[in-house]
């Protein structure tokens, strides 16, 4: 598999982990607080649907990483065997 190279692409993906994580513990909180069901499920579905995004642009980089010249077609078939792996074992 590949690492995430660009700078731009891994800022924006941790910048989108911690809106999760400040989610969660506001999730938490409102746990603590005893709010109701209706809003607590409201919220875990928004950081599911935010988890989500994350793990699809994390995936799209696996598949989109520049595959080396004339060898290109058996790293990209690989690439995109490795990706629909992910989905299968997380998707």
């Amino acid at each position: 598999m590949t690492a995430i190279r660009d700078e731009r692409h891994k800022k924006e993906l941790i910048l989108r982990l911690k809106r999760v994580e400040g989610q969660l513990r506001g999730i938490q909180g409102m746990i603590e607080a005893g709010d109701d069901c209706e809003r607590l499920a409201q919220q875990i579905s928004a950081s599911r649907r935010a988890l989500d995004k994350a793990f699809f642009n994390v995936l799209a980089c696996a598949i989109q990483e520049e595959a080396p010249g004339a060898a290109a077609k058996p790293v990209i078939d690989k690439r995109l065997k490795n990706a629909a792996d992910l989905l299968a074992r997380f998707g």
